[in-house]
């Protein structure tokens, strides 16, 4: 079963102070799910941010929340796989 996600952006009122890392000139896709996972989905994220904040990401099919931060950067990340939380569907 894919999730269905919600993303809120939380602006930090602020511009990055430091380089992007020239080693991810496109972005990244972070992986918080965990080898044991049994469920996992990526969830794209309007990339690149618009300045330093955060991501709040809520599945509404598990109740998970998870928050992501980014800067306003080359570097920043475009997407995020998670894990389900506990297998538990919300209904």
């Amino acid at each position: 079963m894919m999730g269905r996600f919600r993303v809120q952006w939380i602006d930090g009122g602020r511009e990055a102070q430091a380089p992007s890392d020239p080693r991810y000139p496109n972005g990244i896709d972070l992986d918080t799910a965990g080898r044991m996972a049994a469920r996992r989905c990526r969830v794209r994220l309007p990339y690149p941010a618009k300045r330093c904040g955060q991501y709040l990401i809520e599945c509404q099919t598990c109740g998970l929340f998870s928050v992501v931060t980014a800067a306003g950067r080359r570097d920043d990340p475009r997407s995020v796989t998670v894990g389900c939380r506990n297998g538990v569907v919300r209904k």
